[in-house]
């Protein structure tokens, strides 16, 4: 039986910013592999390149060198408009920062992905209402971001990130504006999404007890992967 391709591979990945005196390798080398379905959350401090690795996951960057693949396609050999395609077929982003319109419903806020899409407006509600019941909000949909809480937003945020079916969700940091008991909630809601609609998630975290929620923890130092491993078991 043939090995799966994964969902997403770095291969020997670097990335350098500034020239001569000024240049800074923030990526040395990476390898990497999730598999469709997995649940990785990505660790390390502030420099290790964490945060670059995100960035040309989620087709916001791309590697000085070496090769980003996703289902099995180079995707160094695609432009920005087709970067761009890829990011809003099979991507979704969940961020510290809810980033959620002010003025507008949690409703319409689901609903942007859609418009971008150029969904029609039947087709776009139904589809965000199903996404905000999916995070338990179907009740709050005509609620502004000042009428829910921090917890309720960021579930909103989430649901802005499912609507469209992505086979791969990105959160940076997505507790990092939660206490620790709405961050708890945001985590088992990642869980059971990964489990029952097999969604990817790829998460970065500095909280190691929010990390200990995924299937692997990748640590990374100094511009490459130092460990790659399961979490380990709570004490009894």
């Amino acid at each position: 039986m043939p090995t799966p391709v994964p969902l997403i591979e770095l291969r020997a990945v670097t990335k350098s910013f500034g020239v001569d005196e000024a240049r800074f390798q923030a990526l040395k080398g990476v390898n990497l592999s999730v598999a469709a379905g997995d649940f990785v959350a990505i660790m390390g401090a502030s420099g290790s390149g964490k945060s670059t690795t995100m960035n040309i996951l989620g087709c916001l960057d791309v590697p000085t060198s070496g090769q980003y693949l996703f289902k099995g396609h180079d995707v160094g050999a695609l432009d920005r408009d087709q970067r761009a395609l890829l990011r809003r077929r099979y991507l979704g982003f969940v961020f510290q920062g809810y980033n959620l319109l002010a003025r507008t419903s949690a409703l319409e806020n689901v609903e942007l992905p859609l418009i971008y899409r150029g969904d029609g407006r039947a087709a776009r509600q139904a589809l965000s209402m199903a996404a905000l019941d999916k995070v338990g909000l179907g009740d709050w949909a005509g609620h502004t971001p000042a009428q829910l809480s921090g917890g309720q937003q960021q579930r909103v945020a989430i649901a802005r990130a499912l609507v469209t079916s992505p086979e791969l969700l990105l959160a940076d940091e997505p507790t990092g504006n939660l206490d620790s008991e709405r961050s708890v909630e945001i985590l088992q809601l990642l869980t059971g999404l990964n489990r029952t609609s097999g969604i990817t998630v790829v998460m970065v975290t500095h909280e190691p007890d929010m990390a200990a929620f995924a299937r692997r923890i990748i640590r990374f130092k100094d511009g490459l992967v130092e460990t790659d491993a399961a979490p380990a078991p709570a004490p009894a």
